[in-house]
């Protein structure tokens, strides 16, 4: 006997391998006039589909039960069901009749309005960025399947669609207006990606898209699914990645989703050990259950298959892995053995991470995990691409807000790094978590007054990326927005008409230019023989010095103040004898520096010891970048 689609489709679910668990359930049109409705509901006594089509009627439109798998399905034929019609499912346990959206919608009403909205998923759009994924396949495939950071530029620029930029009178801008504005903007600017924050559905804008209801559905606060693909087709063209935020670790207790959706907990842990992160007020996916995980792993490859999305960053991953996850003794239970590594966690990142190496192995699993859990960007262990270094994170933004006079007893806190970021595939991370809750924002962590908070940005940021690893920065940081972000408003751009904020724009523009340019910061990022330390440990003066080469054997040297006194007569080994030319400064008047420093090339001098040295001057809270010039000049 043949088993028919119908079945293979519902058995691959249960045992959890239906990667395009999207295409069989939820709403899928059949003909003009019929619609076939599935969802998973094993613990509803009835479930019906009510809507604008039948006055949302609780009763009228049943669906039917098997009781094997708790799939409920039916056929409705109705011609006013078309492209737009709002409905939802009426899941029916004992006296209780609850309305819930539909898990698998690709379209959803947003904020105050929770139904989902029917979208024919067929509907063709018509790409073109195949270039772009012709270059993504020839630069990432490789390195990805051989557990390396990709020899390409990677420096990513955080955004929340709804906070980058609005309309004057509070509005959000559409999806095509953020398309060409933002294309044309990180263009200019020089990041080679966008990283969104959360776009899947989400009806409260207070939880940034960290809480969503509707997994299969870009929001519609900006428009509909077609314009969300014109985002990503537009970047593409312009030559820009796409990383999605996604988030499989929890989702929120709104009744209208994924919350008990059948009466009873179905899509988060039944155990009161594992079932909610209290301080999140969210419920945890039971990812060990098998139908979830076809739901979970079925999303991830939607994003990067329906929308061409260039990576997927998998937030929260540390809360996922360890048992004790924010919560106190007696909340939770140990393993047999007394450990408190969540295994079924553990062998769902194995699962999916392997589902997205074999589908779309030139693309991007990235993990915020912000533990020591080891091999989580390993084939043989979790499996993801990169992570995110939080440690690098923590120790560099302490160090920054340190007043200069006492940075000598932190000085490790900008070597530590060093120690460990060859050891996984990091990216160093200054996102939105650390520019809120009294954080406060990038420029005004830097210690010191006006004047120093800016030379210290640029210092800082310089620091950043010249250190082995990709890069990501919190959009409003490049132009040095004062306030705490807030996802009500649109940043300070009008900070733009202060000299002091536009020459910190002009200054992230070169660096981010200078970066692409010079593969040397980029090509080589997990060789420990690319990175070498020049000064180390320079506690008391406040410098750090440190090389990075090329495949070519090419090099830049790069210097760090960090004091906040002037070195005039500053020297450091290099290797060899020659010129060496500075090509960077942070001091350059155009960055509102005060232009301390020479730009003609520096002779090496011998050292007495017989080896080289550079005598140089290092102006306060600055960096210089120097490059070998055979030249002299």
């Amino acid at each position: 006997m043949i088993a028919s689609r119908d079945e293979v489709a519902e058995y691959l679910f249960g045992q959890g391998n239906n990667y395009q668990s999207q295409n069989y359930f939820g709403a899928h049109r059949i003909d003009d006039e019929s619609v076939a409705f599935r969802v998973w509901a094993p613990g509803a006594d009835l479930v019906c589909v009510a809507g604008d089509f039948n006055g949302w009627n609780v009763h009228e439109d049943p669906l039917v039960p098997n009781h094997e798998n708790g799939i409920w399905t039916g056929i409705l034929k109705n011609a006013s069901f078309q492209d737009g019609s709002r409905y939802k499912f009426v899941i029916h346990r004992g006296k209780t009749a609850t309305f819930k959206g539909d898990p698998y919608a690709l379209y959803a009403e947003t904020l105050a309005n929770t139904a989902s909205l029917f979208c024919d998923g067929s509907a063709d759009y018509d790409w073109h960025d195949s270039d772009y994924l012709a270059r993504r396949r020839e630069n990432m495939i490789a390195p990805l399947q051989r557990d390396v950071l990709p020899a390409v530029p990677m420096n990513v620029y955080e955004v929340h669609l709804g906070s980058w930029k609005r309309h004057e009178d509070g509005s959000y801008l559409t999806y095509h207006e953020l398309a060409d504005q933002l294309s044309d903007y990180v263009k200019d600017m020089g990041f080679s990606y966008v990283e969104l924050m959360p776009v899947m559905e989400h009806p409260f804008d207070g939880s940034w898209g960290y809480q969503i209801c509707n997994y299969f559905a870009p929001t519609s606060r900006f428009g509909d699914p077609a314009g969300f693909k014109y985002f990503v087709d537009t970047m593409h063209r312009k030559g820009i990645g796409v990383i999605l935020d996604w988030v499989p670790a929890h989702f929120p207790k709104d009744q209208h989703g994924l919350y008990e959706f059948d009466g009873g907990p179905l899509y988060e842990y039944q155990g009161k050990d594992r079932m909610e992160h209290a301080s999140w007020g969210t419920r945890c996916f039971d990812v060990g259950r098998t139908q979830v995980q076809s739901f979970l792993i079925s999303n991830a490859l939607y994003w990067l298959d329906e929308f061409h999305a260039d990576g997927l960053r998998v937030d929260a991953v540390a809360s996922m892995l360890y048992l004790d996850y924010d919560r106190k003794p007696g909340e939770w239970n140990p393993n047999p053995d007394g450990s408190n590594i969540n295994r079924e966690s553990v062998a769902f990142f194995r699962k999916l991470n392997a589902a997205v190496r074999e589908r779309f192995p030139d693309c991007m699993m990235i993990a915020e995990e912000s533990t020591a859990f080891p091999g989580v960007t390993k084939q043989d262990g979790l499996g993801f691409n990169m992570k995110w270094s939080m440690g690098w994170m923590n120790d560099s933004l302490d160090y920054l807000t340190i007043d200069p006079l006492f940075r000598g007893g932190a000085h490790h806190k900008l070597t530590f790094s060093t120690m460990y970021c060859f050891s996984e595939s990091y990216m160093l991370p200054i996102s939105h978590d650390e520019v809120v809750h009294g954080k406060k924002s990038l420029l005004d962590k830097s210690f010191g007054d006006y004047e120093q908070k800016f030379a210290s940005t640029r210092t800082f940021l310089t620091y950043m990326m010249t250190h082995p690893g990709k890069k990501l920065l919190f959009m409003g940081s490049e132009f040095g927005q004062f306030t705490e972000w807030n996802e009500q408003k649109s940043l300070e751009w009008f900070m733009l008409a202060y000299d002091k904020h536009k020459e910190l724009q002009t200054f992230v523009k070169a660096l981010n230019h200078f970066y692409l340019e010079h593969k040397m910061l980029w090509e080589l990022d997990q060789d420990g023989l690319a990175f070498k330390w020049i000064a180390a440990d320079n506690t008391s003066d406040n410098v750090y010095a440190y090389e990075r080469f090329s495949s070519d054997g090419n090099s830049l040297i790069v210097c760090l103040n960090f004091s906040a006194n002037d070195r005039d007569d500053y020297r450091f080994p290099v290797r060899e004898s020659g010129y060496y030319k500075p090509v960077f400064t942070t001091d350059a008047h155009e960055f509102g520096g005060r232009t301390l420093y020479s730009d003609r090339a520096v002779r090496a001098v011998k050292d007495g010891y017989g080896g080289w040295q550079l005598k140089t001057k290092l102006p306060a809270l600055s960096a210089v970048i120097y490059i070998k010039n055979r030249k002299g000049n």
